[in-house]
């Protein structure tokens, strides 16, 4: 997917604020937006982040536009279980940013799971996510051992 310009299928949108090009400032306001949006574990309300188009690597898996988005995270929030989330900004140049996170869930069995991660975002001139590449790892933990807790 280019760069340069709006996909041509997206459909016209309203602006989601902070817009780039972005200053350091906007860019820790587009991530602190996304880590509480994506703290909802609501998959209605995170998917509208993104374009219609929005094109998705995940891992291993790979989805376009955001109905495919919004079924992947209403599956992964049913397997995912009392998920918790923290972004840092990394770095980020006009229209894109790069974060690392790390997130804590269990499972069905109760094992606890730290997520580690790194993911590259590219906006369109709205504020809609039209890229996000995400490789994640996934590390065993004791319940004893998190360290995100919702208060």
């Amino acid at each position: 997917m280019s760069s340069s310009g709006p996909s041509s299928s997206s459909s016209p949108s309203t602006p989601r604020p902070p817009l780039p090009p972005f200053t350091r400032e906007s860019a820790l306001a587009k991530v602190q937006a996304a880590e509480d949006a994506w703290n909802t574990r609501d998959p209605e309300r995170v998917a509208l982040a993104y374009t219609e188009d929005s094109v998705w690597r995940n891992r291993d898996r790979f989805l376009t536009g955001r109905a495919e988005i919004r079924e992947f995270l209403a599956d992964k929030w049913t397997r995912e279980l009392d998920y918790r989330l923290r972004k840092e900004l990394w770095s980020y140049t006009g229209d894109r940013i790069s974060v690392r996170f790390e997130y804590e869930w269990h499972d069905a069995a109760g094992q606890w799971w730290r997520s580690h991660g790194n993911e590259q975002w590219e906006f369109d001139p709205n504020g809609l996510m039209r890229r996000r590449e995400a490789s994640i790892n996934d590390v065993p933990i004791a319940e004893t051992d998190r360290r995100l807790r919702t208060h």
